[in-house]
């Protein structure tokens, strides 16, 4: 069992101290007895012994600096990211030769605030963190982290190239075929293996005066998002009109999502829908407004799109979710939690 975060850290030094020690042993040997080992043996031996003692002191330097360069310099720098995003998960880094990539061992807590862990093994495999079954699917997933956008792209400014490969990416035959987002990962730290297993860290709560279900290691995250909204609507009208118009907060709902064979993150109870009471005619998710406009729907323009103030959006970005707005294909009631991703925004 693993008791504090440093637990990894300490662990991946053991081979760096050990080739460390075993240096400072041969020197103080050989210093130390210095004289008598000159007065006991002869010339040739001296040579013979220097050269053995020269050639293991070498050898195990030069082991001490590849393990050293091994797990830490080389290191992906998504790494760096996942350790700020997750703070009470362990990430190790390892190269495995033989299937020539990292291999990942991650320990991360069976329950938030509690001293049990549970590891699993993946593999980098690109920024896409597999088990190793999948590294022959590699291709076929996404990178877990990606460039987010810090600013809301204007249709206006879409380029035919852009509309049309948007129209390919929301198409059927697209969104069945890909494999997506890889799911292994999220799957290991939020005990998302079935639907019975993850309700354990489901929470009933609230969420800006509305019923909702969060996963255990997200609701602080969100809890602090309520609360600047709240403080801001204080002062500001735009953000208080913003809050009394809000009719639903969902987010744990166990399902597929719609048209691809992969789960929702609301399955993980990490992404919240807020739904306002009126749409007034605006767009709010792309599928429903390609229903309506199949050719044109990713030019819709942000002004005929409903959204929420700048400013929420920004709260919800700065405690690590991610907004559905910024996505080519929109969908701009939601929110995800992603610390990897806010920590990468460009």
């Amino acid at each position: 069992m693993l008791t504090h975060h440093n637990s990894i850290t300490e662990f991946q030094k053991v081979n760096f101290n050990f080739f460390s020690n075993l240096n400072n042993i041969i020197i103080f040997l050989v210093f130390s007895n210095y004289g008598r080992i000159v007065h006991m043996i002869s010339n040739k031996t001296k040579k013979i012994l220097a050269v053995v003692l020269t050639s293991v002191f070498i050898f195990s330097f030069a082991l001490y600096v590849f393990l050293f360069f091994r797990t830490s310099v080389f290191q992906p720098k998504e790494a760096d990211i996942l350790r700020k995003a997750y703070p009470d998960v362990l990430f190790e880094f390892n190269f495995d030769f033989n299937k020539r990539d990292w291999k990942v061992d991650i320990h991360s807590p069976v329950f938030v605030n509690t001293q049990d862990y549970k590891h699993k093994v993946f593999y980098w495999a690109g920024g896409r963190l597999l088990p190793e079954e999948e590294l022959s699917n590699k291709d076929k997933y996404w990178k877990l982290i990606y460039p987010y956008s810090k600013e809301i792209r204007d249709p206006s400014n879409f380029s035919d190239d852009d509309t049309k490969r948007m129209g390919e990416f929301g198409s059927s035959k697209n969104r069945k075929e890909s494999l997506g987002t890889p799911m292994f990962f999220y799957d290991f730290i939020y005990g998302a293996k079935s639907q019975l297993i993850i309700e354990d860290h489901i929470h009933h709560t609230t969420f800006l005066g509305k019923k909702t279900r969060l996963h255990e290691r997200v609701e602080a995250a969100a809890k602090r998002v309520e609360s600047q909204i709240y403080e801001l609507a204080k002062s500001d009208s735009e953000v208080k009109s913003f809050v009394d118009s809000i009719k639903s907060a969902d987010a744990y709902y166990w399902r597929i999502i719609e048209g691809t064979n992969r789960k929702s993150f609301h399955s993980y109870g990490i992404a919240i829908d807020i739904l306002p009471k009126r749409l007034n005619g605006k767009a709010i998710f792309w599928s429903w407004t390609k229903d309506k406009d199949p050719k044109n729907w990713m030019r819709t323009p942000l002004k005929d799109r409903w959204m929420p103030p700048l400013s929420v959006i920004k709260i919800f970005e700065k405690e690590g979710f991610i907004w559905g707005g910024k996505w080519i294909i929109f969908d701009n009631m939601h929110f995800e939690y992603h610390p990897e991703l806010t920590l990468n925004m460009k």
